[in-house]
């Protein structure tokens, strides 16, 4: 009873503390940008003045030499889904640990998406899928998802994101929004499933990191421990030659990630576990609203 008291009170905190980011900085651009994500083709018909240019099918324009636009029809379920990494390494964060982080945001764009009426539903996983919750409407629905991912305790420690993807492409048979909420400390190579995912479904990278992952302290000797392997390792922090090779693995990785996501035409967003999450997302939804 009291575990469930203080589950419903950090719910209510999350609902209080993200008001006004999905009141004044999601909830129009989000409806701006995933409107019509969930679309399907309707007729051909002429051009008609203050029609979307970007609408026009320029094959069937050539063929009469008068403009014809495509015309869709926006479908009234879309689907949003979030992809949670519930793996031990989230635990880490030099202020807030990024599991903490990614349950903020979390909750930010569940309620931007309530707002829009849209399906909602969660997958939490760890080396695979532990535990998935499909999409449905309502302010019920979602508090019933915050409260599972604030309670849920892993059985694995480790991510692999591969297996994870291969199991969504095979549960999401419906055109869908799927945010992936991770550190991506991850050695599988994940980008094949990535790919085939993206096919059929609109992907956006969340990646949580904390700073202190990115420029360890110059402070002498200290023990690392992976937190999801467990490997203990030490090392001088005051080494440049140290400091030097783990800040080029570390900036490495990322512009790897980047570089495949960009090849894959997938969004990516970078938000540090210490920093106001605002900022990013809003920068997000006003790049997907020009294009």
């Amino acid at each position: 009873m009291q575990q469930t008291q203080e589950i419903l009170k950090q719910i209510k905190k999350l609902e209080i503390s993200t008001k006004y980011l999905v009141n004044e900085l999601i909830t129009g651009n989000y409806r701006s940008t995933f409107k019509g994500q969930g679309i399907e083709f309707s007729e051909i018909r002429e051009y008609r003045t203050g029609d979307d240019i970007r609408s026009i099918d320029w094959n069937v324009t050539a063929r009469y030499n008068q403009p014809y636009i495509k015309e869709f029809v926006e479908e009234r379920d879309l689907q949003v889904y979030f992809l949670l990494d519930m793996s031990s390494s989230g635990s880490f964060g030099n202020k807030i640990p990024k599991k903490r982080k990614a349950l903020e945001i979390v909750a930010s764009l569940m309620f931007a998406a309530l707002k829009n009426n849209d399906n909602i539903g969660i997958f939490l996983f760890t080396e695979k899928i532990e535990k998935f919750i499909p999409a449905r409407k309502g302010k019920k629905h979602v508090m019933q998802i915050l409260s599972s991912i604030i309670s849920f305790k892993p059985k694995s420690k480790t991510t692999n994101l591969k297996t994870t993807l291969v199991q969504i492409t095979q549960i999401l048979k419906k055109r869908c929004i799927l945010f992936i909420l991770s550190d991506f400390f991850d050695s599988n190579d994940y980008i094949k499933p990535l790919k085939i995912l993206r096919r059929k479904h609109d992907v956006i990278i969340l990646k949580i990191s904390d700073l202190r992952e990115q420029e360890i302290p110059k402070i002498g000797l200290i023990e690392l421990e992976d937190e999801e392997t467990g490997e203990q390792l030490l090392v001088d922090t005051s080494d440049p030659v140290f400091q030097k090779k783990y800040t080029e693995i570390v900036s490495n990785n990322e512009s790897q990630l980047i570089l495949n996501l960009t090849k894959l035409k997938i969004d990516f967003i970078k938000i540090l576990s210490d920093e106001n999450y605002e900022i990013p997302l809003r920068k997000f939804f006003k790049k997907r609203t020009r294009r």
